[in-house]
């Protein structure tokens, strides 16, 4: 049912409908890609599965409307994490999880960059480094929640989310962290508030990031935790690591700090566009042609105007498998009171302070229809040609199955209104 309420959203909804996708990218030109190009396992799965995905390769069912006898084919979702057809169910059931945790106070945003000087060292040592940037983004959020100077003084709670890419699809790696305005003290007995405008200063914060980092970075060098192939070469002797580290200390880094949301509904908003975003979405690429790809594209340093990229379809590729992330690696993560270890005693004990029942409201059980009507309210379940009847799963359709779809999809109509 998942595979279907995917597929349905995207073909019924007007806004949904796209011409060209990722998939359309790899399935003319990945071949190509992948003979010119050595590619790791995790590069090839990827490609691979989104290619396949919601195609007869998977499997899936076949649906007739119990009304006018309209009969539609839902295939199975690949459900790789970068695909852009399947993360709309995975975001709704994760906020639907978020939900119950949010807390009757001001949140904040703060965003960590690291310099791009650090780019071709990233890309060789992706998860070493997007290791470093959470423990260096979230050990900073924590100290400065700890000292009483900043008009606080207890145990912070925040989540963070790796984010990889800009708009043009190149490298630009940065943390987004959602933040309850205030802490738990550390006897437990109090909810100390921060300024319902202001957090902590962006200045001192992006120097002790970056003091962090630095210092994280140089240890894992020293321990040999660090690859330098291809571009990154330059930087594998200690002399020119050093070099490196020194000219990173001379930089300015940025922690950005937005406006506080005005809610638990702006939270939940925020979070639904950063959470489960991939690279790029199937809605920004306008064109695909003579082995070229256009695509939609917000340029900041031109008052965010929306202007077209066009790139040739192996440095698209290029681009789009930069952002594929280790095996395994949790690229959302919880710190303070709201970790995963913490949370279960400390976020009840919050929710008292602050006037609300301890237990955590639960989360409603909705199903894949349920949870896309919210989402998008379509009834997946509505017959798109009468709008009358219900679909039904009259035979379902197994992997690998051209051959036998197009033998089902000829026999004769069966209405079962009668």
């Amino acid at each position: 049912m998942e595979a279907q309420s995917n597929d349905v959203q995207e073909n019924q909804c007007p806004r949904e409908r796209v011409k060209w996708e990722v998939a359309d990218i790899f399935r003319l030109y990945g071949e190509a890609y992948r003979l010119k190009h050595a590619l790791p396992p995790s590069h090839l799965k990827v490609m691979h599965e989104i290619e396949v995905c919601r195609t007869a390769y998977l499997g899936g069912h076949l649906e007739q409307c119990d009304s006018c006898g309209f009969q539609r084919v839902a295939y199975n979702s690949c459900r790789n994490r970068h695909c852009p057809k399947c993360q709309a169910l995975t975001k709704a059931r994760w906020l639907q999880a978020r939900t119950a945790e949010l807390l009757p106070v001001t949140y904040f945003h703060n965003v960590f960059t690291l310099p791009h000087e650090l780019n071709p060292i990233i890309l060789c040592n992706k998860k070493v480094i997007y290791n470093l940037l959470f423990k260096s983004a979230s050990r900073t959020l924590l100290q400065f929640g700890k000292n009483p100077d900043n008009g606080l003084g207890g145990q912070l709670g925040f989540n963070a989310i790796l984010h990889t890419w800009d708009q043009r699809l190149l490298d630009h790696f940065h943390l987004h962290c959602a933040i309850p305005g205030g802490v738990l003290s550390f006897d437990h007995t109090q909810w100390v508030s921060s300024r319902e405008d202001f957090l902590f200063p962006v200045g001192p914060l992006s120097e002790v990031f970056r003091g962090k980092f630095t210092d994280y970075l140089k240890k894992a060098f020293q321990e040999g935790k660090l690859n330098f192939p291809g571009n990154a070469e330059e930087f594998a002797t200690p002399q020119r690591f050093s070099q490196l580290l020194n000219q990173l200390w001379t930089k300015k880094w940025v922690v950005y700090s937005e406006e506080p949301f005005g809610g638990p509904q702006q939270v939940l908003d925020y979070l639904g566009r950063y959470t489960h975003r991939v690279a790029i979405s199937n809605h920004r690429i306008v064109n695909v042609e003579q082995g070229e790809v256009s695509f939609k594209y917000r340029d900041r340093k031109d008052s965010a105007k929306v202007k077209i990229m066009t790139l040739e379809a192996d440095e698209f590729i290029r681009r789009f498998l930069l952002h594929v992330l280790p095996d395994d690696f949790m690229r959302i993560r919880y710190f303070g009171f709201l970790a995963n270890r913490c949370k279960r005693e400390k976020l009840p004990i919050c929710r008292r302070l602050l006037g609300l029942p301890p237990r955590l409201p639960a989360a409603a059980k909705k199903n894949p229809v349920e949870l896309m009507l919210e989402l998008t309210s379509i009834d997946i379940t509505q017959c798109p040609s009468c709008r009358k009847g219900t679909m039904k799963i009259i035979a379902e359709i197994p992997k690998y199955s051209e051959v036998f779809l197009d033998n089902l999809l000829h026999q004769p109509q069966i209405n079962d209104s009668s």
